[in-house]
This record gives structure tokens, sequence and C-alpha cells, in this order.
């Protein structure tokens, strides 16, 4: 099912996770599976959301087919379907689609010149860069 989503969302774009949605995708990453009160104490406060919203993204994340569920008594428990490494790797394709036309240097170079770099970024890339050459 994961790979359903992936490719449909890299498509069309219909199944895209909304920024609120992956507040509560976060939460599930970090802890699974977890009710939608566990999940609610994790982003509610930090968000100023109630209980209902927190519903409400969850179901929303069930129907794009991103998250499980499974009852427990007379509560759900939530699981994610999609690794946050493949969701990482399909929005970061998108932004240097969108911005840089497929290009991965100009962005580094949007980076560099807007001193978004620091020097342990750039040590970073620098080994990176080492790595991919071998």
């Amino acid at each position: 099912m994961t790979a359903r989503v992936e490719s449909d969302a890299n498509q069309t774009g219909a199944d895209r996770i909304s920024d609120a949605e992956h507040a509560v995708m976060e939460a599930l990453w970090a802890k699974s599976p977890q009710t939608a009160a566990e999940v609610c104490e994790e982003v509610c406060g930090q968000r100023g959301w109630s209980m209902p919203t927190v519903k409400t993204l969850l179901s929303r994340l069930v129907q794009k087919g991103a998250l499980a569920t499974q009852p427990d008594g007379r509560r759900f428990l939530y699981t994610p379907l999609i690794a946050r490494s493949a969701y990482v790797g399909t929005e970061s394709k998108r932004l240097v689609e969108r911005l840089f036309g497929g290009r991965a240097a100009p962005l580094l170079a949007h980076l560099a010149e807007n001193e978004a770099l620091t020097a342990d970024d750039i040590a970073e890339i620098e080994r990176l860069l080492a790595e991919l050459k071998k």
C-alpha cells in the first residue's frame, strides 16, 4: 500500500500530506502505534489544536492510505503505512523539481549564497560528495 500512496502522490498530488497532517505523521513516526488521545498529547498543545482536529487529521490520513487503524477496545490505534524516509525522499524530489528544475546543485548554491549552510553542513556535504565519487 505504501508504494501506491507514494506513486499517486508523485503523479497527481491528490494524496499529498498537508502541513497539519505532517505534524500528526511526525508524532506517529516518533512512536507508534498510538491512539488519537496520545497523538493529541504530542501535538495539540504546541499547535493549539483540540481532539476533534486531531481526529479529523487522522481520518484524512487513513483515507489517503498513509495510516492504518487497528481496533483496541473502544478506541483505535494508528500506525504509519509510509516510512518517514520515503516521505522525505518524495517531498525532497518535489521541492527540487518545482523550484530548481530537477537539479540539486542550484538548491545547494541557493543555500550557500543565503548563508543557510553552517561549516558543519559544508563538511557533511563534502563528505557525502567524496563518498559518491568513489
